[in-house]
């Protein structure tokens, strides 16, 4: 007996070897037919006995390709062609596009052995790949995923990698970034002669700033260990606090700078190759103006050919930082890159392959046994987050203005942006409607739903505000972070939702930011908050937390606190506009709650990025200190927490002569207190025991840990971020799901 059926498989599956993983499947298993791709994924018919083609179908999840991700494979049975052989055909022309697209990937074990191989023809070829890694994402320019279709269309094959593409016993077959030094993109040191790796070397070891070409993007490197070559950086690229992440040669390389443990260790060596924030050791060869009072630092490892190569040759780490300047997007063009770049590169390394679409590397971090996301872009996108309730309508999520992503939804599929960057100019908007437009063609998205942010100012909600043929669904921004971590972790809610962050317009027209929320999907209530105290000076009070802390301290007593010394020329002015409540707004966030803490303690009056004042009060705080601020909670069908409690504890310790460190932990320590504590009188009057936890004030791992601990002691279930940031990063993905419930 003989069977035929039609198969069709979703998900990841094209760039990634499944047309060739079926071939040599069906071949295997004697089976006749054949596969191809077209916009919809895989598509294939496969003839023979049914007990093969029962084993056929279960090897399509079993089995597939290391960088596919099967979501489904519907079957048909149809009649018998009597065909024999088995063949993959050409994908055909039209359609709606509806297949997944693989992330970039790091260069696999094969090619490696292949690089390292003098009797290989690609021997320390740049841009070896094969269909189990290299570049994908940053390439394509549509689907179906095939070499016309991407940056290597330029790029002719040569006879002996004509011949790899078309067999399918080999490791090529069909890889469409396929190349060789003879056919494919070659390496360039501009204006420098010799080797281009070995004279990019000889720059960093001499203290040169060497702009590197990556997958998504130029990169700034210097050496790592020279204290004058990463100030250097720092000075050019107006880059003046913020740590540089750092490339190490393998995984020993990175254990003699930091604690790495089994969740890191998968993390820095799996197929994504992220930036991991991992613990530092103490007399790591690293520069102080590499990370400047940070307890942690940035690793990555070697993620193309070209990085292997580099370290390997160079030999110690190096800076490896986004090649821009401080707040604008990624270079990646070439044209322009000179242009941008000029006064902050020595040399650039680049190459003839273009870049479709610029994709900054992301940043994890390991959290109690999992990765934790906090910049999802290089590597893991544009592969969806997957949600466990269908879209039922196509959504476009415009996000926020800080860290800026977009997403596209359909189906059971939330297409989250690469990071965009903060909505501040020109060629950060460019970034943010090119991309739109790029994933809405790729994946065949239409919206019938625009969700955006409720702040009338942000560019984000203004570009949504000018789309026409749309439904627009205005979000607020601390249930959206809520929403986030429910999607993130396949929940409906109801929750109680903690949302802290810096600002969120909030639905009375004043900032929020420390929010308490009995929110699911739909809707939201706010049954607790931050006491809100006036930002003197507006936006100036974000830029110099000192004002804060004179919003917090009042003007009672302040001279016998170093704050007010520091600040004396300017201090009554400032105080003079928060009494009268000129351009001072009222606030109820938790970031500028940190701010006022920080600038209290000496840690910083004035920022040179958003959240420094925090990051850096958390850096300073002694995590053995088991001490905690109380604040008052007051209030009936809506709690209110006094945050200024905490403020004056800090500041009566400060004056008693107690330890900074000690003081910054026991404010944590409060924080935490006060959280689990509003929760659980909340919890009497709702009835809900689940809490979720998101916005940016959550990246700090000493106030997450606290607070889950307390939490988790007081009976409480506690939803954390995994897939998607904390912070504004991830406020797309809840704009998205609660537009899809509109």
């Amino acid at each position: 007996m003989v069977v035929r059926v039609s198969v069709r498989v979703g998900g990841v599956v094209q760039g990634v070897g499944f047309r060739p993983f079926v071939y040599a499947l069906a071949v295997r298993l004697g089976l006749n037919g054949h596969v191809g791709n077209d916009v919809a994924g895989v598509f294939a018919e496969v003839e023979g006995q049914p007990s093969a083609v029962e084993e056929f179908l279960i090897a399509l999840h079993e089995e597939a390709p290391p960088l596919a991700v099967v979501d489904e494979v519907s079957v048909r049975e149809i009649a018998s062609l009597g065909e024999t052989g088995f063949r993959i055909v050409p994908s055909p022309d039209g359609g709606h596009a509806a297949t997944l697209v693989s992330a970039d990937s790091a260069t696999c074990e094969d090619c490696l052995r292949d690089l390292h191989d003098p009797g290989d023809r690609r021997y320390r070829y740049p841009f070896i790949n094969c269909t189990n890694c290299g570049p994908r994402f940053t390439i394509v320019r549509s689907v179906p995923y095939d070499r016309p279709s991407t940056t290597m269309a330029s790029f002719p094959l040569c006879p002996d990698c004509e011949r790899e593409y078309h067999d399918p016993a080999d490791r090529r077959f069909h890889a469409q970034p396929v190349c060789c030094p003879a056919c494919g993109p070659r390496l360039e040191l501009t204006d420098v002669p010799g080797d281009p790796v070995e004279s990019t070397v000889e720059l960093l070891h001499g203290g040169a700033v060497v702009a590197i070409k990556g997958l998504g993007g130029y990169h700034l490197a210097v050496d790592a260990g020279q204290e004058a070559a990463a100030s250097r950086l720092r000075g050019r690229k107006h880059r003046e606090d913020k740590p540089f992440a750092v490339m190490v040669p393998d995984l020993a390389a990175a254990r003699e700078l930091c604690e790495v443990d089994e969740v890191a260790e998968r993390m820095l060596g799996g197929r994504r190759r992220p930036i991991v924030l991992l613990p530092r050791l103490d007399g790591g060869a690293i520069a102080p103006s590499v990370a400047p009072g940070n307890r942690r630092l940035g690793v990555m490892v070697p993620y193309t050919p070209l990085h292997h190569l580099l370290m390997e040759a160079f030999g110690g780490p190096i800076v490896l930082t986004s090649g821009n300047v401080s707040d604008e997007p990624i270079v990646y063009r070439d044209e322009e890159v000179r242009a941008r770049l000029a006064g902050i590169a020595d040399a650039f390394l680049t190459h003839d392959r273009e870049i479709h679409i610029r994709t900054d590397d992301s940043i994890v971090r390991p959290f109690r046994g999992r990765a934790q996301v906090q910049r999802r872009s290089r590597g893991y996108v544009p592969e969806p987050v997957t949600v466990h309730r269908e879209f039922s309508r196509q959504v476009l999520a415009c996000g926020a203005e800080l860290k800026n992503t977009f997403c596209l939804a359909k189906d059971k599929h939330a297409f989250l942006s690469h990071h965009i960057g903060d909505l501040e100019n020109f060629e950060t908007l460019e970034s943010f409607t090119s991309g739109i437009e790029h994933f809405a063609g790729l994946f065949d998205i239409k919206p019938e739903v625009v969700a955006h942010d409720l702040h009338p100012e942000y560019l984000s909600t203004k570009y949504a505000k000018e789309l026409t043929g749309v439904e627009l669904v205005g979000v607020q921004h601390h249930h959206a972070h809520i929403a986030s971590c429910l999607a993130d972790n396949g929940r409906d809610g109801p929750v109680l939702g903690v949302a802290f962050d810096g600002t969120g317009y909030g639905t009375d027209g004043t900032i929020w930011g420390g929010e308490f929320l009995l929110a699911n999907l739909s809707g939201f209530d706010r049954v607790a908050h931050f006491a809100p105290v006036p930002m003197p000076g507006g936006t100036a009070a974000i830029k110099q937390p000192w004002r804060m802390a004179l919003s917090y301290l009042g003007t009672d007593d302040p001279v016998a606190l170093d704050v007010f010394r520091r600040n004396e020329g300017a201090w009554e002015t400032v105080a003079s506009l928060a009494r009268k409540g000129l351009n001072s707004p009222m606030t109820s966030s938790a970031g500028r709650l940190f701010d006022a803490v920080a600038a209290l303690l000496g840690v910083r009056d004035a920022v040179n990025y958003e959240g420094q004042a925090a990051i850096e009060l958390e850096q300073i705080a002694d995590p053995g200190e088991e001490g905690g601020y109380r604040a008052e909670i007051t209030g009936g069908e809506r709690l209110v927490v006094h945050g200024r409690d905490l403020v004056l504890a800090a500041a009566g310790d400060l004056r008693a002569g107690v330890a900074v460190p000690a003081i910054a932990a026991r404010f944590h320590n409060g924080v935490a207190d006060v959280v689990t504590r509003t929760c659980r009188r909340l919890r009497e009057a709702t009835q809900v025991t689940t809490v979720a936890l998101s916005g940016g004030v959550f990246q700090n791992l000493l106030l997450l840990e606290r607070t889950v601990d307390a939490l988790t002691d007081n009976g409480f279930e506690v939803l954390t971020h995994s897939r998607v940031p904390a912070n504004d990063g991830g406020i797309s993905l809840g704009q998205a799901v609660i537009a899809g419930r509109a």
